[in-house]
């Protein structure tokens, strides 16, 4: 494994990973020190990304009223974003109602419950 000589004068080995930069520190003891497995850089690129909903990257807000029912949501998480056709693609907003939990177990459970011509356009 490559070394490179950091400011102590002490041998630090290189990212197997990257094969660029130097491995970062994981602690010291008793004037040892020791490494990680990766580098700083090869560390962060690796952590898991938090997933953007494809309804909020084209714009779209989740109401706190449930257009089914009407039920005015405390929370956000209360209110979930529905898609009327199932396709999740279509991310135009007269596909998508923001629709309470116990709306979407309903609609979920019987098939055919929200047709095209029941809903009317919010703009």
């Amino acid at each position: 494994m490559p070394v490179t000589i950091d400011a102590n004068n002490e041998p630090r080995p290189i990212c197997p990973n990257c094969k660029q930069r130097v491995l970062a520190i994981n602690y010291k003891r008793k004037g040892k020190t020791y490494y990680r497995k990766t580098c700083d850089y090869c560390r962060k690129a690796n952590k898991p990304r938090i997933h953007k909903p494809r309804w909020k990257e084209a714009g779209y807000h989740k109401k706190d009223k449930c257009d089914k029912c009407g039920f005015r949501s405390t929370y956000s998480d209360q209110i979930v974003v529905y898609y009327i056709d199932g396709n999740l693609n279509n991310n135009c907003f007269t596909n998508l109602r923001s629709i309470c939990l116990n709306c979407a177990v309903v609609i979920n459970k019987q098939d055919n419950t929200w047709a095209q011509s029941d809903l009317i356009p919010d703009f």
